[in-house]
């Protein structure tokens, strides 16, 4: 490749070239980023690559029930949210009221309302609702705080469907995940988290680090037994 230079964005440069390729421009999630933007949202949300990961990874399960564990402003959800059959819902949990509130409006602008629930609390205080109705998962997108990330896949776990799929973002945390000397309790809690997916025999799990538009992270794909 004579010419070609490395440089520091070039990370950058390869998620837009796959953008460009791969996923065609979609007004409605600008839309969601933008009404994010302007409401002061952070700016975590999963990338417009890693974003369709997740709607094929539940489209390839053929989920009709997914459960997200962080809603933000809802980008991640309204991906999710179109992976699925005509019969089928997406729950989202988000601690935040406003930024639930924002959600809410880009999901109806997306149309997946009818599909979607927000439901507005600590995770740890709504999750037992769906054990106290029944209701169980296809695919879970752990997705929030990461110092409980080891509750919420005990959570996962116990609201799983055989053969379900888990995904769980921000595992790498720019490398520090192998620092066993971390104060950082994010970290810590992400290191727990993998400790329980070791242990865990009703679970089989992969890592995968990623770069671009989003920095040096990764993710982990569980499927439950």
């Amino acid at each position: 490749m004579e010419g070609f230079q490395i440089s520091k964005n070039i990370w950058e440069q390869v998620d837009e070239y796959f953008i460009e390729k791969l996923i065609p421009t979609d007004s409605t999630l600008d839309h969601a980023l933008q009404t994010n933007k302007e409401y002061a949202i952070p700016e975590i949300d999963v990338s417009p690559t890693q974003g369709k990961l997740l709607y094929l990874l539940a489209k390839i399960k053929g989920a009709k029930n997914i459960l997200e564990i962080g809603t933000l402003g809802g980008y991640s959800s309204i991906w999710l949210a179109r992976s699925l059959p005509e019969n089928g819902k997406l729950y989202t949990l988000e601690v935040d009221p406003e930024h639930a509130e924002v959600a809410r409006c880009n999901i109806q602008y997306a149309n997946c309302s009818n599909q979607v629930e927000v439901i507005v609390g600590e995770a740890l205080d709504t999750l037992p609702i769906f054990k106290e109705k029944s209701i169980s998962f296809d695919f879970i997108f752990i997705d929030a705080d990461k110092q409980n990330n080891p509750q919420y896949l005990k959570w996962a776990l116990a609201l799983s469907n055989s053969g379900a799929v888990i995904v769980s973002d921000n595992v790498v945390r720019d490398g520090h995940i192998v620092d066993s000397s971390t104060n950082d309790d994010r970290v810590v809690g992400v290191q727990k988290f993998m400790d329980l997916l070791k242990q865990e025999p009703r679970i089989e799990s992969t890592a995968i680090q990623t770069v671009g538009s989003k920095g040096y992270d990764g993710f982990v794909i569980s499927r439950v037994k």
